[in-house]
């Protein structure tokens, strides 16, 4: 939904009113050298607000409701309160969880939202340090919260900082309920929230107790308790995983893994990467070049929130090289079919992410759906079957749930598993790169691919319905013999025979278009780029 631009009268009432109500000095600063320069750079800030999206609300720090900042928390943390005045009859006593990270102004977004729900007379159980992501979602459930919120922009650039919000489930709000809370945000001022005592009654504060307990659940994720294990290499990235990953490998029985030194401590500044995402290039090489000197069989990285999970791996030439999303999924697939057991076993993946999981649950009698992008997606799915045993979830994008609770991703976890898959393979004198070679001569070798478009949002979109409306009939000269949509991800599917397809969507949280490619047996690449060339 985009709001009209503002009239100069307009803009200049908005303006005033919010600089008499924000409470920051650099904020307020911010905004007198907007109004001293160009009026188009503040209409934009100041026109619409925020949108919560795949992943909340989630923007570059500053003034304005189109960034992040106080007065904009402080508006969704009252929509959100509302909405669960009106949905939640115990809302009151069961509270909301809040946790928060290292980045620019995370502990005064999570202050302010408990300070919002005491002054609307619901308890808030506030973090008074900050805490991975993983653990703020475990603890939804485990003290019985009515929601939960945490504050990150995960692996965003810097400057960004982030919004966002569970139900009392556990998992991430999906539809209807984005919606819900947005229009509550609607019917809130922001520049007039409510806020109680720092000192209020209402405001619970949580700590080590609750990470402990969390920590407490780690060793769960293992399935060969009593295998020894062998030498990694870490990274937490400058975010909040490094700490709590030595704690979880050590209750699991796992050596401490070889930590990047320059990486391990959390900085919202993020020093050594310009862009702190695993996916990006460059991003590991440091934890690369520690797991060559170290010695190490696995390197496996977390996000700054460490909700992901990354991993590499040595090759024959001696090289290491950092694993696919897809690649980490089938190891862990491959590990965790094999070693459990029992009818009515569940596993989950998300649209855009290989097929592979499908052929190898089908090969252990086991079942698996197949949900929206989106890691949200995946904890709704679960809680849409609770009649079977959920084993296994994951999205290429480095999202891997290997435990049943919390109903979200989790890289802590992810990488105890992943860190014991290791040691097996070294175990039966095999590699990692063995490992997937196997798993490609059982199933064949399924090769993915992914491109971005950078787009406007609305151009993107429109590019996606165009191609959905008139199908091609080929593309990169071999026929398409299937064509599929999938409304609430707003993603368009091209089959070309059983062994190729091509995907499309306009990203949530970017101004881009994504397109991903998968080849049994073949390379999908050259298809990408054929569609690229009609999206354009």
């Amino acid at each position: 939904m985009t709001a009209e631009p503002l009239s100069d009268t307009e803009l200049r009432i908005t303006t005033e009113a919010w600089l008499a109500a924000e409470p920051d000095v650099d904020m307020r600063e911010e905004l007198g050298s907007l109004l001293h320069g160009s009026v188009e750079d503040l209409r934009e800030r100041f026109t619409g607000r925020l949108q919560f999206g795949t992943a909340g609300l989630r923007a570059a720090v500053g003034v304005g409701p189109q960034r992040m900042n106080r007065l904009v928390v402080q508006q969704a943390a009252a929509g959100l309160v509302d909405y669960l005045l009106a949905t939640v009859p115990d809302v009151a006593e069961r509270g909301v969880i809040i946790g928060f990270d290292m980045r620019r102004k995370s502990d005064a977004f999570a202050l302010d939202t408990a300070r919002v729900c005491a002054a609307r007379g619901v308890k808030a159980l506030l973090f008074d340090q900050i805490v991975p992501t993983p653990v703020l979602a475990w603890n939804i459930t485990e003290l019985g919260a009515a929601a939960g919120v945490m504050v990150t922009a995960s692996h965003n650039p810097p400057a960004d900082n982030g919004y966002k919000v569970y139900l009392g489930t556990g998992a991430q709000i999906v539809p209807p309920a984005d919606s819900d809370i947005s229009a509550c945000i609607d019917q809130v001022d922001a520049t007039a929230v409510e806020l109680s005592a720092i000192d209020d009654l209402l405001i619970e504060y949580l700590g080590a107790a609750q990470i402990e307990a969390y920590l407490a659940s780690v060793p769960a994720a293992r399935l060969l308790p009593g295998l020894p294990g062998v030498a990694s290499a870490y990274t937490a990235m400058h975010g909040v995983g490094g700490a709590p990953i030595l704690a979880a490998f050590a209750r699991a029985g796992l050596p401490a893994p070889s930590v990047v030194a320059l990486q391990q401590q959390p900085d919202g500044t993020f020093p050594t990467v310009s862009f702190p995402n695993p996916e990006e290039p460059g991003a590991m090489d440091l934890l690369m070049a520690q797991a060559a000197e170290s010695g190490a069989l696995i390197a496996l990285a977390n996000d700054p929130d460490a909700d992901r999970m990354a991993a590499a791996i040595p090759t024959p030439e001696g090289d290491w090289r950092r694993l696919g999303g897809d690649e980490i999924g089938w190891l862990l697939a491959d590990h965790i079919l094999g070693h459990t057991s029992g009818a009515g076993r569940l596993v989950i993946t998300t649209l855009v992410s290989s097929s592979l999981l499908g052929r190898m649950a089908k090969a252990h009698g086991v079942t698996c759906l197949e949900t929206f992008t989106g890691f949200k997606w995946i904890g709704h799915t679960v809680l849409q079957h609770p009649e079977l045993r959920f084993v296994f979830g994951y999205e290429q994008a480095l999202g891997y749930l290997v435990c049943g609770q919390p109903l979200d991703k989790d890289g802590i976890t992810a990488a105890v598993l992943m860190a014991e898959v290791a040691a097996l393979a070294a175990s039966e004198g095999v590699t990692l790169q063995g490992r997937l070679d196997a798993i490609a001569a059982t199933y064949g070798r399924h090769v993915m691919a992914e491109q971005s478009l950078r787009m406007a949002p609305v151009d993107g979109a429109a590019a996606v319905a165009r191609i959905r409306a008139q199908p091609p009939t080929e593309i990169g000269g071999r026929s398409v013999t299937a064509v599929g949509w999938f409304e609430e991800a707003g993603l368009l599917r091209l089959q070309m025979g059983d062994n190729l397809r091509v995907q499309v969507r306009p990203s949530g949280t970017e101004p881009k278009v994504k397109l991903y490619g998968e080849g049994i047996d073949c390379e999908p690449a050259q298809y990408l780029d054929a569609l690229a060339a009609l999206l354009v």
